[in-house]
């Protein structure tokens, strides 16, 4: 077969290797543990340093209000842009609907909904005194994680949190105590990426704090337009998730004027280092383009007064980062001689809601929200006074809810664009996606490239083929091997080109079996088990046949470089690229374009280059062409049509998709595609002969290998 790569070409007889494959797992069993254990100690190291390098930066001291000011409102731009709130939604009529009333022992609940966005429904209770007058403080409490369901019914979660706006309405407060998008009467979802596999969450820039933290912008605007309000009294708190939710709503609504957000917030270290995160759902984190850390979250609060509460032995918000977090942003309040407006709550016990934080949350708004001594009213703690099914604000779901969809809508995906009529308007399209790559979906990368450290790993001769291999370190702590194969009888100088193979997993147990088992002195023991040279007679052949040359690579967490674990602990290691402003998928792309540098820093850098790959590590081959010059070639195999399938880069479905990045490698190389669906290329297929890229792009049937 005259084929330019016989190791994409080749149909392999899969049944036979897993034969091989069962009885090497008994000859490797000894090395493979050591092996992978070094990966996982490498990926952990990893993640250490990207937590060091944020941390490396911390935010500066304010050198005056404002100063502070300035700093503080771009800031509080890319914080809505992280939470998915850049543009804010509409701001449409909230149709406030209340379904009934229920009175208490010196209190009144009114049982409402209101619509955030046309059939984003907030279910919520308005806690008020049974007798007041005039404009009152008012509170909005946002529920933390609380399953409330009585014979099959979702009561939502603010029937858990009752005792708190119980406690304020007694004590001359008007409080909101609303529901969250997953655990309220209508059940929306927040484990998109922590068990659902939804990882177009962080392609289309989505996080549910962003849905709780509209619905309380969204519930301070109810407040404010209430009678009974106080719009210059209006104070935020919640526990655990509505303590997070607390944050991200202080932070960007300057209408709340005290906040006492209560375990709710933690450092970077903790949860990707320590490993907090795996007790968090989506809804606790936003998707971090910027790479912050969260003292600068609660930064912004300052310098209004801010209380931080916490129990010393909270497993998910460690003592050690909460105190982190108050000592951060206290520099931040001193510097605005705030001092005294900055204070930290930290009870006995575990991750609780015990009555020493509400009680430390009520004398903060007594103090601040009415200037009153707390003394006097802290004569009893928060006690549910009411039946939970007495607080349900539905007796049916409305028919035109959109809480159960709106993943898949509240962050907008880009539109389609036409295709450009000229050069002009191809260069203003690829400008702004070029910008929008580098600074939205890539900013993870290292700022600048640091040394490839290139080391030969040896060279081994074997039936007319000769194998080099050489390590290099795409960024600290990662090492990578790049094999390079051809003829013995040719020199580097007389190839015609050299086709480096990106592998995925399954391509890396295809390269293995036959390079290993050929070439052994290059693997490592466990790579070897197993490997019996399969498919390398084809593979020496088309070498025969050519003056072409074989390289191939594995980036980070494929074959040699794969971490090992259950698959919950894999999803966990996922989520972890994510709060540090990266993907698992972003940063392969950049091995790749360390793979191409080091091969240019071979002997066989004249040679033309071909970048093959497969599946979703086409993506990323695709992508990498896109910062790297002079790639004469790109062949994708069955790549996915859509970021919503893969491969995941933070944010890139506010801004393209997979079409459109193939049409910009086709201005640069020849791009062949191997796919069964030919119609989901039809944008780059109509731009290339729009603007007379002959030969630029082509589809294909694929291959049978593959």
């Amino acid at each position: 077969m005259n084929t330019h790569s016989r190791f994409f070409h080749v149909a392999f007889s899969r049944i036979s290797r897993v034969l091989i494959f069962l009885f090497a797992v008994a000859v490797a069993s000894a090395a493979e543990p050591q092996t992978t254990t070094r990966a996982n100690r490498t990926l952990a190291d990893s993640f250490a340093r990207e937590v060091a390098n944020i941390d490396s930066n911390p935010l500066a001291e304010p050198t005056s209000a404002e100063q502070w000011e300035k700093t503080r409102a771009v800031m509080k731009r890319q914080l809505a842009e992280m939470l998915g709130l850049d543009p804010m939604p509409e701001r449409t009529p909230l149709k406030v609907t209340k379904t009934g009333e229920v009175k208490g022992d010196g209190f009144i609940v009114e049982k409402l909904h209101y619509q955030a966005s046309p059939g984003l429904y907030v279910t919520a209770n308005l806690y008020r005194p049974e007798k007041s007058e005039g404009r009152l403080p008012a509170i909005l409490y946002v529920s933390g994680h609380a399953v409330m369901v009585k014979d099959g019914v979702t009561l939502g979660n603010k029937t858990g949190y009752q005792h708190h706006g119980e406690w304020f309405a007694r004590h001359g407060y008007v409080c909101l105590t609303i529901d969250t998008v997953e655990l309220g009467e209508i059940r929306g979802e927040h484990h998109g990426t922590y068990s659902k596999g939804r990882w177009w969450w962080f392609s289309r820039g989505y996080t549910p704090a962003g849905i709780e933290t509209w619905f309380g912008i969204r519930g301070l605007d109810y407040l404010v337009s209430r009678p009974d309000v106080d719009p210059k009294r209006i104070g935020v708190t919640g526990r655990s998730g509505g303590g997070a939710y607390s944050w991200y709503i202080a932070a960007l609504d300057d209408r709340v004027k005290v906040a006492a957000p209560t375990a709710g917030i933690t450092t970077l270290h903790n949860h990707v280092v320590d490993g907090t995160v795996e007790g968090h759902c989506d809804c606790m984190f936003m998707v971090n383009t910027y790479r912050w850390d969260y003292d600068k979250v609660a930064a912004l609060v300052a310098p209004r007064p801010l209380l931080i509460c916490n129990t010393d032995k909270d497993t998910i918000f460690p003592l050690d980062g909460v105190v982190s977090i108050y000592n951060s942003t206290r520099r931040i309040y001193r510097a605005l001689g705030a001092e005294a407006k900055i204070g930290l709550q930290i009870a006995e016990g575990p991750h609780t809601d015990v009555q020493p934080l509400n009680e430390g949350a009520f004398h903060w708004f007594e103090r601040w929200l009415k200037n009153a001594d707390p003394m006097a009213v802290l004569d009893e703690g928060a006690t549910k006074r009411l039946q939970p099914e007495q607080l349900r604000v539905f007796s049916a779901l409305p028919s035109d809810e959109k809480n159960t969809t709106i993943d898949t809508a509240f962050v907008p995906a880009a539109r389609a664009p036409a295709v450009p009529a000229d050069a002009e308007q191809w260069a203003k399209l690829r400008g702004g996606w070029m910008t929008a790559l580098r600074e939205k979906c890539f900013a993870g990368w290292p700022a600048t490239a640091p040394d490839l450290d290139l080391r030969d790993a040896g060279t081994v001769t074997h039936d007319g083929v000769v194998l080099h291999a050489w390590d290099f370190t795409p960024k600290t702590p990662w090492s990578l091997r790049l094999y390079l194969a051809h003829s013995a009888e040719l020199k580097p100088a007389e190839l015609e080109l050299v086709a480096l193979n990106v592998l995925d997993e399954n391509a890396w147990q295809d390269f293995r079996h036959m390079m290993a088992g050929s070439f052994p002195k290059l693997f490592a023991p466990a790579d070897r088990a197993g490997a019996d040279g399969h498919g390398f007679a084809d593979e020496k052949k088309m070498f025969d046949d050519s003056k072409w040359a074989m390289a191939y690579v594995c980036p980070r967490g494929i074959g040699p470089n794969a971490w090992s674990g259950s698959d919950k602990q894999q999803t966990q290691r996922l989520r972890r690229f994510y709060l540090v402003g990266q993907t698992l998928d972003a940063m392969q792309v950049w091995d790749i374009r360390r793979a191409i540098a080091a091969l240019r820093a071979t002997p066989y850098a004249k040679a033309p280059l071909w970048l093959h790959s497969q599946h979703t590590m086409a993506g990323n081959t695709l992508y990498a062409s896109l910062f790297e010059d002079n790639i004469t070639r790109l062949d994708l195999h069955r790549m996915p049509a859509s970021h919503e399938i893969g491969p995941v880069y933070l944010n890139v479905l506010k801004f393209l998709d997979l079409p459109q990045a193939v049409a910009m490698a086709a201005e640069r190389s020849r791009v062949r595609i191997y796919a069964p669906e030919k119609s989901a290329w039809s944008f780059p297929m109509q731009v290339t002969e729009r603007l007379g890229w002959k030969k630029a792009f082509e589809l294909r049937d694929p291959l049978a290998a593959q």
